[in-house]
């Protein structure tokens, strides 16, 4: 039985007749189409959950929120509560629904909120789950130089090591918007990967300075973010797109192999109807055959590792199966 947090402090005419006869008879594979390729225990869908540690780091002015705007010259007072709930009720809510559920995630720590509660940081680690990096600050990387850009790398880095012992590997940008320099430098301080793609539904590879760098994709469609704060789903209407999604993944996980991201925001996906719904699905989920859980770190090493993962640019020529 698991504990609760509180517990634990968890894809001519006669010529052209033949044609046609021919392909209705045996459909030609389109060219995304190919052979399925099984992840780990002959799984065929991967399913990664991304955990967002975020809350207590935004600005004391000017962070967004469900609040109307107020003058920047004055503190926030109740959007800095309605962050403050990611930290209090969020996160250890929706760690006691992955453990009741036996799945593993991947947490995107910003530093300053790990600096603010590192015992939580060090619980999300101690139940299995992946820490990895996410900024220092919420000042967007798009606007750094690059000295500012690898200062707040080795920064995230250290306030992770220091609450948790481990040493990220793989990296989120604000708002996935990064720079020319985001992955030399990622890759210099020893990142295996980072998730800010949306351009496929599985991992797959591109050259960093003539050498593989993994991108495990992240998702703008199963983003609780975009769904509950900017297109104001309902709980019902998160349930019915996970459950779409999947089935449509897992459909095509019959030819290619695929995988599903979902992402969840401390003070957003923590929500008790939110959560509930996210726990439904993951139950749904694991009773399908071919489905896996899996951490990102897990999945940037098997597509470092395997020659069936796309490659992509430089990559490209000698290795895309």
């Amino acid at each position: 039985m698991s504990l609760s947090r509180r517990e634990f402090v968890t894809q001519t005419a006669v010529a052209g007749a033949a044609i046609a006869a021919t392909s209705v008879a045996s459909p030609r594979p389109t060219p995304r189409a190919r052979k399925a390729e099984a992840w780990p225990n002959g799984a065929r869908l991967a399913i990664s959950i991304s955990l967002q540690f975020e809350a207590g780091a935004q600005p004391e002015r000017g962070a967004s929120g469900p609040f109307p705007p107020i003058d920047s010259r004055y503190p926030d007072l109740p959007t800095s509560t309605w962050y403050a709930y990611g930290y209090k009720e969020g996160l250890p809510r929706l760690l006691d629904v992955f453990d009741r559920q036996g799945v593993k995630v991947t947490s995107h720590m910003v530093g300053a909120a790990v600096d603010l509660n590192p015992a939580l940081a060090r619980e999300v680690v101690q139940r299995g789950h992946e820490a990895a990096a996410h900024g220092q600050t919420w000042t967007p990387q798009f606007s750094m130089t690059r000295e500012e850009e690898r200062a707040s790398y080795e920064a995230n880095i250290q306030s992770i090591l220091r609450a948790t012992g481990t040493r990220p590997v793989g990296f989120n940008a604000f708002w996935l918007r990064g720079t020319p320099n985001t992955l030399p430098l990622l890759q210099e301080l020893g990142f295996l990967y980072h998730i800010d793609d949306v351009s496929r539904d599985e991992p797959f590879l591109v050259p960093v300075n003539g050498r593989p760098f993994a991108v495990i994709p992240y998702t703008l469609g199963l983003n609780d973010i975009v769904l509950f704060e900017e297109r104001h789903f309902s709980a019902d209407q998160f349930a019915s797109e996970l459950r779409h999604e999947f089935d449509a993944l897992l459909a095509e996980s019959a030819t290619r192999r695929r995988m599903m991201s979902i992402s969840m925001h401390d003070r957003i996906g923590g929500r008790p109807a939110r959560a509930r719904v996210l726990e439904e699905f993951i139950a749904y989920a694991k009773r399908q055959p071919g489905v896996w859980f899996a951490r990102k770190d897990e999945l940037a090493r098997i597509a470092l590792e395997s020659p069936l993962t796309p490659r992509e640019g430089a990559l490209s020529a000698a290795s895309q199966p």
